[in-house]
């Protein structure tokens, strides 16, 4: 029997823009985690699937929901997740909200505007923020300021692959009424190079997502957890860099990924950032859009 494990891409933890699980966060959280992640990923590479039929995808997401809720012990990410989440006495209502965000990506191929996107990231990247915020006991009070991080992150993972998602799935995040205001269409997505025009609605997309995780700058002032802090701080740092890459950048030609020696920059800076930060007992530094 085929499982839904059987169609991973062979992504990992490991290639995601952001660390998961890092030797950061605390050992007694990193099983979860994983497991978390574990759950996510599959569903993610079944939404994404370059051959599978639209109907499949969505019956082996209607599987994983199943199995998460107990219904069947056939799907191992699902099996491993409902433990770990039992062992906590935690419920899914994260992941539950991240399968409603995959299923939107097999079924909708298009955004009118900023606000769809947004409404698109409340349910395919916010619920990972608060899933992290809630494993670590922290105030739900945290929650706007992660998600505005963890929607800017998924914009810039939208942006750094705009053109592989509209020549490998027809499906394209940037909205549509900012295509419309550069005279910009969705066909450049499947040039080699970014027109003049869709260079200028990526580069205004790029703006706007800076600014969005600007919102979410004073999240470190609200985490208790020292060790958590020093995770968000990393992620905001890696985000920082690739929004500065793309608002500078073709996506279609350029480089618009972190080489393993800026990972390693970035991850010195933030972290002693961070933990000067917390010694002295600093208001986390904003940014304006306009530097970041």
């Amino acid at each position: 029997m085929t499982t839904a494990s059987d169609l991973r891409s062979g992504k990992t933890h490991r290639d995601e823009n952001f660390p998961v699980a890092s030797w950061i966060i605390r050992p007694e959280h990193r099983p979860l985690i994983l497991a978390f992640y574990n759950f996510v990923r599959t569903a993610d590479d079944i939404a994404d699937h370059p051959s599978l039929a639209a109907d499949e995808k969505l019956r082996l997401l209607d599987l994983l929901e199943a199995e998460l809720a107990g219904q069947g012990d056939t799907q191992d990410v699902a099996v491993a997740l409902r433990r770990a989440f039992a062992a906590r006495a935690m419920p899914p209502r994260h992941a539950l909200d991240l399968l409603a965000a995959f299923r939107m990506d097999v079924t909708k191929l298009r955004y009118e505007n900023w606000d769809e996107l947004i409404h698109y990231c409340r349910y395919s990247a916010m619920p990972v923020g608060r899933f992290l915020l809630d494993v670590h006991g922290e105030s739900i009070a945290t929650w706007p300021a992660s998600d505005a991080i963890c929607a800017a992150l998924q914009i810039n993972n939208h942006l750094q692959d705009c053109g592989k998602d509209y020549k490998a799935l027809n499906r394209v995040y940037l909205p549509r009424d900012t295509l419309a205001e550069f005279g910009a269409t969705v066909e450049m997505l499947g040039e080699p190079k970014a027109s003049a025009p869709l260079l200028a609605c990526l580069h205004k997309l790029a703006a706007r997502n800076a600014a969005l995780l600007d919102e979410g700058r004073d999240l470190n002032s609200g985490v208790k957890d020292f060790r958590l802090g020093l995770e968000i701080a990393l992620i905001q740092a890696f985000a920082d860099r690739i929004v500065r890459m793309l608002r500078e950048r073709d996506p279609l030609s350029e480089r618009v990924h972190l080489s393993p020696l800026e990972l390693l920059g970035c991850s010195i800076s933030a972290i002693a950032g961070e933990t000067g930060r917390r010694m002295l007992g600093r208001h986390p530094a904003s940014k304006s859009a306009a530097g970041a």
